[in-house]
């Protein structure tokens, strides 16, 4: 199952308390449709998850992640770099 730093967590905190984001959103990772490298994936953000999402909730952080995005994470990190108001997500090996 894909995990979450607690940078990530911090990072999908901030972006959901912006005003126009409704209580409960949260980021939503999914495979890229139409995308020339398989395996290419988008984050979003979403007001809430697809009926077939997996539902991450991470110290108040929520992930939603598509089924097929899910099985490529499923033994994947994901971490964040803040700098001020930009956020940078990765992936990376599981420690």
């Amino acid at each position: 199952m894909l995990t979450i730093t607690e940078n990530a967590a911090e990072a999908i905190r901030g972006i959901c308390a912006a005003p126009e984001i409704p209580d409960g959103a949260g980021i939503r990772i999914a495979t890229q449709p139409g995308a020339q490298q398989p395996g290419a994936l988008e984050v979003t953000v979403a007001e809430v998850p697809a009926d077939s999402d997996h539902v991450l909730d991470e110290a108040g952080a929520r992930v939603f992640v598509e089924d097929t995005a899910a099985q490529i994470l499923d033994d994947k990190m994901l971490d964040a770099q803040i700098d001020g108001q930009r956020v940078g997500f990765y992936i990376g090996e599981q420690p």
